[in-house]
């Protein structure tokens, strides 16, 4: 059998496919809260069909719920560390108190700038907003520019001084130069992986510090588990680094055509942008509509 007809027995409409989708630049534009009609027309359409269709996002829960109201049967958030299945919530792995104090003690001290995202708030520094409008145009992937275009009351940011020591998830981190990140990569490395979005553009980076107790693709896998779906009827739609693992996991991986060089390399497939409705198309294209 050949690929094309592998792919086709596999996308076949035969069985039932739990689809997962990005949000940032995937199923929003960067730092919106509404998709698209052609992507909400998509969503409804494959549900109708009996699919399932998913968020797997970095966003935390309280970043991610404005989206809920557009129907969906669960969701992924925290890049993996927190998973909603229905009403269910089947993961919950905030950093422990000692992790995430230890965390923002170093990155304070070698000058890295941070957000703190927990499950109900994020908060952030002020000088964190003041940077990163500064150098907008120096963090041009999507991951990022929700932070410049949607900070204030669009997606509930905080001030740093309202931190009520709740549990922390995730740390979204801008850094000014490779050298700063020498020294908490040391320190952190063996618990906590550094996803720098891009390392190629110039001095200043921006990522996350993420628990490497999970990532988007082992909670993908966590989710068809638990459903009794084959993970071969996945199919995942992401446009950033921090989509790796989800797009790695899933049976077909799909990157916007907005999407990085890296991921459309590693994708099974790529479709167009989503203002040019790239996931009706995708959607239509893939026979879930």
């Amino acid at each position: 059998m050949t690929d094309d007809e592998k792919k086709d027995l596999l996308y076949s409409m035969n069985s039932r496919k739990i689809v997962f989708l990005d949000i940032d630049g995937t199923l929003t534009l960067p730092g919106r809260i509404e998709p698209p009609p052609s992507a909400l027309r998509a969503i409804e359409a494959a549900r109708r069909n009996g699919h399932l269709v998913f968020i797997c996002t970095g966003r935390s829960k309280v970043l991610l719920e404005p989206l809920l109201r557009f129907g969906f049967d669960g969701y992924i958030g925290s890049a993996g560390g927190y998973i909603c299945v229905g009403e269910q919530v089947i993961y919950d792995c905030p950093m422990t108190r000692e992790q995430s104090s230890r965390a923002m003690r170093i990155l304070k001290e070698n000058g890295i700038y941070q957000t703190i995202e927990c499950l109900d708030a994020t908060y952030t520094d002020p000088d964190f907003v003041t940077y990163l409008k500064a150098h907008a145009d120096e963090l041009d992937n999507s991951e990022i520019l929700r932070w410049v275009e949607g900070r204030d009351s669009t997606l509930g940011i905080l001030p740093a001084d309202m931190y009520d020591q709740a549990p922390v998830y995730k740390i979204v981190i801008v850094v000014p130069g490779p050298d700063d990140l020498i020294i908490p990569k040391k320190l952190l490395g063996k618990e906590f992986s550094f996803r720098i979005q891009n390392p190629e553009k110039g001095r200043m980076m921006n990522g996350e510090l993420i628990n490497r107790q999970f990532d988007k693709g082992r909670a993908v896998k966590k989710v068809c588990e638990h459903l009794g779906i084959p993970l071969r009827d996945s199919i995942a739609f992401g446009d950033s680094a921090n989509d790796r693992e989800m797009l790695m996991a899933a049976g077909l991986s799909v990157c916007m055509g907005n999407g990085s060089s890296e991921m459309k390399r590693i994708s099974d497939m790529v479709c167009p942008p989503i203002e040019e409705d790239g996931l009706e198309r995708a959607f239509t294209e893939l026979g879930l509509k």
